[in-house]
């Protein structure tokens, strides 16, 4: 194998073997100290399962040693008892066991007989069994008090027996009381848990378990005299009790086992698992937790990689510093090795530069008519004066360029008669012709090098290049580069050319964003007109039918009406939302940040929806919290609201259960759980979309598809994440990612008045309103809707007629006004008019479509109501009621 592929084998292998041995010892770390934590974990859990064990058998313990000083206990005991006497005996009992909510009371005699029973009524009654084979019965003989756990003889359900001697004056057992308790309420609390827990007795039988399948189960062999003592007092009746068999792995520090279970038909978590037991003090039982150990191989795993990620990361930064080191020392070489290659090339140089001279020299020496063949096979026009400025030699292509005449270019000619030759041809430019020729000769003189372009009449374009002799003189190069000065301008033409392009495309891209954004300007203003136009007549008819409900008595009628005011508050919401998403295009939607405590809105969305969802059959929980967050209040109430009511519209059983959960240390995900039908993968994106709904909803309230999509134009807005999970037939999971507020900021909510019932309508009766609103049918519905309410209108009509009646001293109690009056009249304007005609200011309500924050947050700076239409009749009455009341107490 070649040495570098070596390397790179060895490399590789190091790297590997050590990110192999990383991983290993940092997973068995980590595993055994998840390990550790998980068993002080689950010993702590069974502990207070012991402790709940042992207070629910305390809870009884104490109630057979009452019973057995009672006096007509003791009577019955002591002689025969008629059929009569039974009777009250076992009411007795009865009332007795009711009261004590155990199982079952029982009296029984010296012979172990049962006398008496809490279930006589029962078809497996305890009276006139015989018990004497049972072990609390004999302990109860022999030392006053007896215990057992077993399946009952009569009843067949499981229970835990505790007994009471009753004895008489001389000490000597009359018979005993005994008590028993069920324990299946217990497993059923124990099945909240995913671990299973399990009671065994001294036999080491399972009789007590979390799951069906492990109950009477033997965790040991029995011997032959404890299946015989099973056997006599028939503890189990006729379960079979299988073997429970298990290997275990590794016994821990704090007793707990790890297992791997052997029984095939048992159910329950996979792999090892942790094996937890704990004796219960008072009881020869003990209580064994089952855990699965997934958490601690996940942690094993995740460190696992962690250790060979800090490895590799190690490693290659290894790799990269000495990678680093290597590339320097190479550049130090390449280094080295240029300078010592440009040394070379300078030499070369200099040596071919001194050839040049010497090769214009010996020219110059050697020729007599001035051309030198050494010259002729370079490109450029060349020419070499002596120190005297006089011709010495040149090259043909030196003459070609400048067009002389052969009988100019002569050995010895001074350079001066070129320049004026080429002066009278107008080669050396403008301005005077002797200041250029002298000019160009003080430059030859001081023989300094020089480098400059000339442009000739016919657009050829020279670089010309001088450079002096070693012992005098001049040597002068002329290139033609007029083809490259020729690609240059038409490259910079090309540029020019592109940058007005770019220029025109970006100046058309601004028109084209200025009309689009005047259109969107354009159509929000008609959206809203549109909306407000839809709502006046909507008003109306919401109006008509709210009076004429009041008419009518007969339920089928009523309920006709309901289903038109069901209809009209459908389109309502229809409307509000395309005036909402309208608004939110536009930018007109008013976004306020702060603080704000998430538990009381939680509050006001379970008030507000839980007896919504109780009428569908539902559960609505919202789950407590204290956490604060940085949102609009009002724009996340409204994102949970549309969550929490989508719920109930496509949830058929079950529960609604809103909640929080931490996202790291700057997040909070507040979650909607329903068990709905569950949305399909496919569709999960669409329903975000305008008029996208499922067909799973209630016939009754479909909804128009419209309020996902406000949801999710309101978290754009807020800049909160929204999002969903779902299962098809378990349920959907809709959620906000809101960021952690300071609790330090939240204003304390005010308290909130205390609302004054008044079913007769006290404040409305005697009062008066008027009604300016220009629609005609709203102004008519309005008017009999209040003077039904036992309000008085003295007018009802638009602007034009309430100034024209407005009259010193004559103001109404209340003005309900609309915002839009016509294209010339503005309601506050109005208002502020009729308030200098009448010299008085009455309480007023505002009563428009228009849903603009601004207008609402003026309306309550000036104390003004506020009602958005279509008006509900019910919050119409509420609004003016508690104004007139306000008025009245002030």
């Amino acid at each position: 194998m070649p040495l570098p592929h070596r390397r790179k084998f060895w490399t590789v292998l190091i790297l590997l073997t050590g990110m192999a041995a990383s991983m290993f010892v940092a997973g068995q770390w980590a595993w055994q100290h998840s390990l550790h934590e998980e068993s002080d974990s689950v010993q702590r859990q069974l502990a207070l399962y012991g402790q709940t064990l042992s207070q629910r058998i305390d809870r009884y313990r104490t109630l057979p040693e009452v019973l057995a000083l009672d006096a007509q206990l003791y009577e019955a005991l002591s002689r025969p008892q008629s059929p009569s006497e039974v009777d009250g005996l076992n009411r007795k009992l009865e009332r007795a066991n009711g009261a004590s909510q155990s199982s079952t009371l029982t009296l029984i005699n010296r012979d172990g007989l049962a006398v008496a029973a809490s279930n006589w009524r029962s078809a497996t009654s305890n009276v006139g069994v015989d018990y004497s084979f049972r072990p609390y019965v004999q302990q109860a003989l022999a030392q006053g008090s007896g215990s057992f756990y077993g399946i009952g003889v009569t009843t067949g359900e499981p229970g835990y027996f505790l007994s009471q001697a009753i004895r008489d004056g001389k000490g000597e057992p009359l018979g005993r009381v005994v008590i028993k308790i069920a324990l299946q309420e217990l497993e059923r609390e124990w099945l909240q848990t995913e671990d299973i827990v399990l009671a065994s007795d001294a036999h080491g039988v399972v009789f007590l378990a979390s799951q069906d399948a492990w109950r009477y189960r033997l965790l040991e062999p029995l011997s032959d005299a404890e299946r015989r003592e099973l056997a006599a007092t028939r503890q189990y009746s006729d379960q079979p009790l299988r073997p429970l068999t298990y290997r275990v792995d590794e016994h821990m520090d704090n007793g707990g086992r790890l297992v791997r279970m052997q029984t095939p038909d048992l159910p329950g978590p996979p792999g090892r698992l942790l094996w937890q037991t704990q004796p219960l003090p008072g009881t020869p039982w003990q209580l064994h937790l089952v855990h699965a150990t997934h958490s601690s191989v996940a942690d094993s795993r995740w460190a696992a990689a962690a250790g060979g990620g800090g490895w590799l990361a190690l490693a290659l930064l290894v790799l990269f510093v000495r990678q680093r080191q290597r590339l320097a020392n190479l550049r130090q070489r390449s280094r080295q090795e240029l300078e010592t290659v440009l040394q070379q090339h300078a030499q070369e140089l200099r040596t071919a530069q001194d050839g040049i001279v010497q090769a214009a020299q010996q020219a110059a020496q050697q020729t007599d008519t001035g051309l030198s063949r050494s010259l002729e096979h370079l490109p450029q026009g060349v020419v070499i004066i002596d120190a005297g400025l006089n011709l010495v030699a040149w090259n043909s292509r030196y003459v070609q360029l400048f067009r002389y005449p052969a009988d100019l270019m002569q050995v010895g000619r001074p350079i001066e008669d070129l320049l004026r030759h080429n002066a009278r041809r107008g080669l050396l430019g403008a301005g005077p012709v002797e200041e250029s020729i002298e000019r160009r000769l003080s430059h030859l003189r001081s023989g300094l090098p020089h480098l400059h372009e000339s442009a000739k009449g016919d657009g050829t374009v020279l670089e010309i290049r001088g450079n002096p002799l070693p012992e005098g003189g001049f040597v002068t190069s002329y290139a033609d580069i007029t083809s490259y000065k020729i690609a240059a301008r038409e490259l910079r033409s090309r540029a020019d050319a592109l940058e007005q392009r770019v220029a025109d495309r970006t100046r058309d891209l601004d028109a084209a964003r200025r009309e689009a954004e005047q259109a969107n300007r354009y159509k929000t203003r008609f959206v809203a007109a549109a909306v407000h136009d839809l709502l006046q007549p909507l008003n109306a008819a919401r109006m008509f039918t709210s009076l004429l409900r009041s008419h009518l008595h007969d339920d089928a009628e009523r309920r006709t009406v309901d289903s038109i005011d069901g209809a009209l508050a459908s389109q309502d919401a229809i409307l509000s939302s395309l005036l909402d998403i309208s608004r939110m295009e536009s930018g007109q939607l008013e976004v306020r940040i702060h603080d704000v405590a998430l538990g009381p809105l939680l509050q006001v969305l379970a008030h507000n929806f839980g007896v919504l969802a109780e009428s569908q059959g539902l559960t609505l929980h919202c789950v407590p919290t204290r956490q604060v967050v940085r949102t609009d209040e009002n724009l996340l109430r409204r994102i949970l609201q549309n969550f929490v009511s989508n719920a109930i519209r496509y949830s058929r059983r079950g529960r609604i259960v809103v909640g929080c959960r931490r996202m790291g240390n700057s997040q909070l995900r507040i979650e909607v759980h329903d068990q709905g039908p569950g949305i399909p993968e496919a569709l999960q994106r669409e329903i975000f979309e305008e008029f996208r709904r499922l067909d799973e909803g209630r016939a009754d309230d479909r909804g128009a598809g419209l309020g996902l999509a406000i949801v999710e134009r309101l978290g754009r807005l807020l800049g909160h994440p929204i999002g969903l999970r779902s299962q098809l037939g378990r349920g959907s999971v809709f959620w906000v990612c809101v960021p952690l507020g300071d609790a330090a900021a939240v204003h304390p909510a005010p308290a909130p008045a205390a609302a004054q019932q008044n079913p007769d309508d006290a404040p409305l009766h005697g009062s008066s309103a008027w009604v300016i609103e220009d629609d005609g049918p709203t102004c008519t519905a309005t008017r009999a809707l209040l003077e039904r309410w036992g309000c008085q209108v003295p007018l009802a009509g638009g602007a034009p007629e309430a100034l024209a009646h407005a009259e010193r001293g004559q103001a109404p109690h209340l003005g309900l006004l609309d915002v839009h009056l016509g294209a010339t009249h503005h309601g506050p304007e109005v208002y502020t008019e009729l308030c200098d005609r009448w010299g008085q200011a009455p309480a007023v309500i505002l009563v428009t479509a228009e849903r603009d924050a601004t207008l609402r947050r003026q309306a309550a700076e000036r104390g003004w109501g506020f009602l958005a239409k279509p008006v509900r009749a019910p919050a119409l009455r509420a609004l003016m009621s508690q104004t007139l009341l306000r008025l009245r107490e002030g």
